[in-house]
């Protein structure tokens, strides 16, 4: 099957931070999948934007070195090189009055050319730097902005942060990014449930036992232990990217697939989550941190000595039994789970479908397990539908648990666009459904804090685990009370 790809109209793309981490292991690399595949138009320009004072030419080298690095068995001499042509480089600190005037000389003249600014920097400069972009005229009618998560540490940040960018962009112009909603699977959920008869009616209380989410990564703090540390597991994984693919799962059927269509009915879940506070978080929650343990590569150590913090409360893991006050899933219980140093860097939906009110089976024939979907997010984007079946064979009724399998590479002969490929053209389109919404943060937010505020109050220090296991004990015990385990037999 081939993937059709239609051009997107030139544009001048500024990427501050365009020295960092983020713009050389995925911003980068995805623009130059983008331009590979023949998206781009002529003439396109990229701007990278750092305080390191390099010229374009070492700026080139930097971007060539970090495409072959990550940008996969695409990245020969001779795309790199044509690439590189419309890459550019203005030496600039955001907290300084001087250098913009360089990055007003890289621009194209026409008002109406498509300017996007990416924020690949700390959420400290999200609003300085739009204030900056309007005093020296930068901002046109075509601009937009793109921020990364987090967004702000809780909601009165948050809500700081929006102003200062919303005083200089309007909010149809403002792309909050969360780049697991540009994942193939993500969207292919909404396909799943809005395109087919089969599984909406079941898509409710009445059918659905109970939904998993998990977000799992092998590896430790590596470069972001500053970071981390002020953050922690809840901040960093469970308000954006564990809560949107909540909503995704459990919102109703937009009116359209246009963004406030789908926006609005993410809203809805995010308001009509049941409150996890002091009264109920020792309940509901789980939070744990890793020790010395084993990894995919050997022996490592706990996070307490990889950030040089004997002393640290931060979490690592977080585990949440999470309640929907609606009509459509009340009593419906939704397990999610995100943690460091786990077995297998693994990101999945589980949706597990109710038992059979009665089987017509006897015993010799095997215990019946519930209908379950699995959806893959990562490593291997894909669907799973287990099912009760018949082994083949004359040895009679003997009833086997086995997967119907599509694996997305395989089914459509195609390379996946990675997530940041995909949001990266959508910003230029100027589509805003795979993007959050002021609100949708914001709401994301009030449901956190009284959890962080809870967890507090309680001053108990995160339960350990071992490093290469699925987290602490009490994770496991949050869901065996409910007479329910976790699915790691399907991931």
């Amino acid at each position: 099957m081939v993937s059709r790809i239609v051009q997107v109209v030139p544009f001048d793309l500024v990427v501050f931070g365009g020295t960092g981490d983020l713009a050389h292991r995925k911003l980068f690399p995805a623009l130059f999948h983008r331009f590979l595949d023949g998206q781009f138009s002529h003439p396109t320009k990229i701007i990278g934007v750092s305080r390191h004072s390099f010229d374009t030419a070492a700026y080139r080298l930097s971007i060539a070195k970090a495409l072959k690095g990550f940008a996969g068995a695409s990245a020969r001499e001779d795309s790199i090189k044509s690439f590189l042509e419309m890459v550019h480089y203005v030496v600039l600190d955001v907290d300084s009055d001087l250098g913009w005037d360089f990055l007003e000389s890289e621009f194209d003249r026409d008002p109406s050319r498509v300017r996007a600014f990416y924020l690949a920097t700390g959420p400290d400069h999200f609003g300085p730097i739009a204030q900056k972009l309007a005093a020296h005229s930068l901002v046109t009618p075509a601009s937009r902005i793109i921020v990364e998560k987090p967004i702000g540490k809780d909601s009165a940040s948050a809500a700081f942060i929006n102003d200062a960018i919303g005083a200089v962009f309007p909010e149809e112009r403002i792309f909050r990014i969360d780049h697991y909603l540009g994942k193939e699977t993500v969207q292919n959920l909404m396909a799943l449930r809005f395109a087919n008869a089969l599984f909406e009616p079941l898509w409710n209380s009445a059918h659905v036992d109970h939904v998993e989410i998990t977000v799992a990564e092998s590896i430790g703090v590596e470069a972001r232990a500053s970071y981390y540390e002020n953050s922690g597991a809840l901040r960093d994984m469970v308000q954006n990217h564990l809560l949107q693919l909540l909503c995704l799962v459990a919102m109703e059927p937009p009116a359209s697939l246009e963004a406030d269509a789908v926006r609005d009915e993410k809203l809805k879940v995010l308001k009509s989550l049941v409150p996890i506070d002091a009264s109920n978080a020792t309940a509901l929650t789980v939070r744990g941190q890793y020790r010395a343990g084993a990894s995919e590569g050997g022996a490592v150590p706990g996070y307490a000595q990889e950030v040089g913090n004997e002393e640290t409360q931060t979490e690592t893991f977080v585990a949440l039994k999470v309640e929907i006050a609606n009509w459509r899933w009340a009593g419906t219980p939704f397990y999610l789970r995100t943690g460091k140093r786990l077995p297998q860097r693994v990101s999945e939906v589980i949706v597990s479908f109710r038992e059979v009110p009665h089987s017509i089976f006897t015993a010799e024939s095997g215990k019946i397990s519930q209908t379950m979907l699995a959806i893959r997010l990562q490593p291997d984007e894909g669907i799973k539908l287990w099912l009760m079946l018949k082994e083949p064979g004359a040895g009679g009724m003997r009833l086997q648990h086995v997967p119907l399998d599509m694996n997305f590479a395989e089914a459509f002969s195609i390379h996946a666009p990675e997530a940041y490929e995909r949001l990266l053209m959508d910003v230029i389109r100027g589509n805003a459904t795979l993007f959050m919404r002021r609100d949708e943060v914001e709401a994301a937010w009030r449901w956190i804090d009284p959890i962080r505020e809870a967890w507090t109050q309680m001053n108990e220090p995160p339960r350990p685990y071992f490093a290469g296991t699925w987290g602490p004990a009490a994770a496991i015990a949050l869901v065996e009370r409910d007479g329910r385990s976790w699915s790691e037999e399907t991931i």
